[in-house]
């Protein structure tokens, strides 16, 4: 069986209409206890996230950041499963993971700092207004395994599994189809199906690992992977939003149950560049482009909102805060400080330590050779 015919779990056609694929049925229940309000909250979510997400991109090009790797496309895939998590759920993302962080807590100008480099994290993971969310990974695959360390001493301390959904703990790691086929994954998938972790491996295939297409380094759908590890998993169409909720909500709410990990292939497309440092016009189509611009997930949630009658003032208000946050990110991000020079000495090592003590002071004695014109 190839990807294109593998079963897919989808509520929402590309046209908005509710149309749920045999395989969403057995977690259509997800999806039907939502109100109008929960699903206006799911477009907001991906809206004004798009907003912060574009403006970040103009203000890298402007100079304001080193980088920035969008994650145009990619909402549905990101706000439905963060919606499905619970407060005391721990997340490890990648670094596209924008709608994630934010929905979990994360100030997304934290995120631009980072980009800046004037900081080596961005956020404290330790702060709990940030809701438990690890920070950015940039040597990918690394996360997954984290986060399966993680998950295996909640169950070793006995903080999931007890039959408490309020109290039980779960943790969701997210990578990307060209992390998959790393070795970090794999080893991640074994240890944590070993040790009945409860892990949820989100996995957002966007169809390019820079400019290595999925279908060079998979010849089957690659949720399959998880099976051979005795991992239960689902395919869902990424740019479905409610199918991303129902099924992460599902999965987690049986992984802190002590059912032991499960897997998620969100299959989705990565509407912009890898970063603004590369060029998609170099190695793929502008047709295959507009194809998946057709599946636009923001556009998809719209078309079935004002079916069930959302009206203009709704959609005028989620633009005006979309607006905001851009806005805000413009104005802070000029404002922010260059980094302490002995930052970069801050958290090498949880204790002090004597070596980054002696690095500290042969860098402020180079510097203050500088110091009143001397050489």
């Amino acid at each position: 069986m190839t990807s294109a015919d593998s079963p897919v779990v989808r509520f929402l056609d590309p046209d908005g209409s509710f149309a749920p694929t045999p395989d969403a049925e057995p977690y259509r229940a997800a999806v039907d206890a939502l109100d109008d309000h929960a699903l206006e909250q799911l477009y907001r979510d991906m809206a004004v996230i798009r907003a912060f997400d574009r403006q970040a991109t103009l203000l890298q090009r402007q100079g304001q950041l080193a980088l920035w790797p969008p994650s145009l496309g990619q909402e549905a895939a990101q706000v439905g499963s963060a919606r499905a998590t619970r407060p005391q759920d721990t997340v490890f993302p990648s670094y596209r993971e924008h709608a994630v962080t934010r929905i979990r807590g994360v100030d997304p100008v934290d995120i631009l700092g980072l980009m800046r480099g004037v900081t080596h994290g961005g956020w404290d993971p330790t702060d709990p207004a940030n809701g438990n969310t690890r920070l950015y990974t940039l040597v990918l695959g690394t996360q997954t395994l984290h986060a399966a360390g993680y998950a295996m001493g909640l169950a070793f301390d006995g903080r999931t599994g007890t039959g408490n959904p309020d109290t039980d703990e779960a943790v969701v790691v997210y990578y990307g189809d060209g992390a998959a086929s790393e070795g970090d994954v794999h080893e991640a998938m074994v240890f944590a199906a070993s040790y009945q972790a409860p892990q949820l491996f989100f996995l957002q295939n966007n169809q390019w690992a820079i400019s290595v297409p999925v279908s060079t380094q998979a010849r089957a759908p690659l949720s399959d992977r998880a099976a051979g590890y005795g991992i239960p998993s689902a395919r869902l169409d990424g740019n479905d939003v409610l199918a991303s909720y129902a099924v992460s909500r599902m999965f987690l709410d049986e992984a802190r149950a002590g059912g032991g990990p499960r897997a998620i292939e969100a299959v989705t497309y990565r509407m912009g560049a890898h970063t603004t440092s590369d060029d998609p016009t170099k190695y793929r189509t502008r047709e295959e482009e507009e194809s998946w611009a057709r599946r636009d997930p923001i556009a998809r949630m719209r078309a079935f909102l004002t079916a069930r009658g959302a009206g203009s003032d709704f959609f005028a208000d989620v633009d005006a805060e979309g607006e905001a946050l851009a806005a805000d990110a413009r104005t802070r991000v000029a404002q922010m400080d260059a980094p302490r020079r002995d930052s970069m000495f801050a958290h090498v090592y949880t204790d002090p330590h004597p070596l980054m003590e002696q690095q500290a002071a042969w860098l402020a004695d180079y510097e203050a050779a500088f110091e009143g014109g001397e050489a």
